[in-house]
Order: C-alpha cells, then structure tokens, then sequence
C-alpha cells in the first residue's frame, strides 16, 4: 500500500472510534469564524485525491454550517399563520452551502472541491479547495484551467455537491427527470 492509503486509514479509524484527538479537534474549530483559512488540510490524503497540490494558488478553508432545518417568518396580514410551516428542509445539502459560503468569502478564488471532516451537536464542518483566478501557475496548468475559467462555479451547482442536489449525479431509472433540468421537466 501506498503512503495515502495508510492516511486515509488513519483518519478512517479515527471517524469511526470518535478518538480523543478529533474531539479536541472540533472543540476548538468551534471557536474559529465560520470559514477559516487554513496552511495545509487537515485530511491530505483525501484533499489530494479531489485535486489539492501544495502550490501558488491553491488555498484550503474551513467552513462551519450549522445543522438543523432553516427558520422562516410566519406569513402576515388576511390569513392564518398557524396553518403556514415554520421550519423548512433545505434541498441544497451542508455541504453545497459549505462552498457557496467559502465563494462568497474568498472573492477572487473559484471552488475546486470539498470534503467532510467533523461534526458536533450544533455544527459541520467542511474543508473547501478554492483556487486562486488571477495566479498564472493555476492559470496556465491545464488540470484547472477549465474550473477558474467557470464563474461561479458553487452557486450554479457544478461542482460535485452542487451536481447532486440538482440530481446530475443520479443514474439509472428516475434520473431522465433530472436532465436538463428538475424544472424543465416539471409536469
């Protein structure tokens, strides 16, 4: 086996022991501003895997997303309240409003990938690869090239979170529905 295969077992045993380390971990990402700029990311073996290098260009946040379903206001004038829903399911998942969050605060960089790495009771937690659109060394490298030269990639849902709640990673029976897209082929 490979280097990264044994640090992705590693982080696999500690996932499923709940180890000490990974609680004190994300005991203190709890104190850390929702999106965090980090030096290098925290699971390497994974962040390679869905196109980290350590290289100009290329930075790794951070992002906390609180759990639960999202609170409305309740509806006024002429008609009953009580009948209206409160809390309301997001269709996007955390981790697709984990990279819309780390867009809007990195301005000049577009969103490679993200992965999961904690939770808490209150919070999850995502690390998101952000590329940097003006650097020549991202620019020029024909493996992003295509991704910088796509604005906006996390708010029009292609990146790969954003592929599954539009349900363009769905294949098989059902998913003829989904292209080109859930709208188009409301009846």
């Amino acid at each position: 086996m490979g280097m990264y295969k044994y640090v992705s077992l590693t982080f696999q045993n500690e996932y499923k022991n709940r180890d000490e380390n990974l609680r004190n971990r994300i005991i203190a990402w709890r104190n850390e501003p929702a999106v965090n700029r980090l030096e290098r990311p925290t699971n390497i073996a994974r962040a390679r895997s869905l196109g980290y290098r350590a290289k100009q260009g290329i930075a790794v946040v951070r992002v906390k997303v609180g759990k639960g379903l999202s609170k409305r206001e309740k509806p006024h004038r002429g008609r009953k309240p009580s009948k209206n829903g409160r809390f309301y399911a997001y269709k996007k998942s955390h981790q697709a409003m984990a990279e819309e969050r780390a867009a809007r605060k990195m301005l000049n960089c577009e969103v490679l990938n993200s992965y999961y790495v904690g939770e808490d009771s209150q919070y999850s937690f995502y690390e998101v690869i952000l590329l940097d659109r003006e650097r020549s060394g991202i620019v020029n490298d024909r493996r992003y090239a295509g991704v910088v030269s796509q604005r906006g990639r996390a708010f029009r849902g292609l990146t790969s979170a954003g592929m599954k709640h539009r349900g363009m990673a769905m294949k098989g029976f059902g998913s003829m529905r989904n292209r080109p897209s859930s709208r188009a082929n409301r009846a």
